[in-house]
């Protein structure tokens, strides 16, 4: 498992800093839905996004979104 997931558990919000096909860098950012030995499942915006581990650059924990505006 990568360094960076070590301390990441299912149902943390998280963002993970991953490598592209095309070198670029990205994040996916959401609830962690599950972390193997080989990828981690986010639940984003856009739908659960499975990375692979070993693309992954950094990663943490992250506080819950701002409530919205009235």
């Amino acid at each position: 498992m990568s360094a960076a997931l070590v301390n990441l558990e299912p149902g943390m919000r998280v963002v993970i800093r991953y490598r592209l096909d095309d070198g670029r860098a990205t994040d996916a950012l959401g609830i962690l839905l599950s972390l193997t030995s080989s990828h981690a499942v986010v639940d984003t915006k856009r739908g659960a996004e499975s990375i692979e581990l070993v693309r992954v650059i950094a990663s943490k924990e992250v506080p819950p979104p701002p409530r919205p505006r009235p």
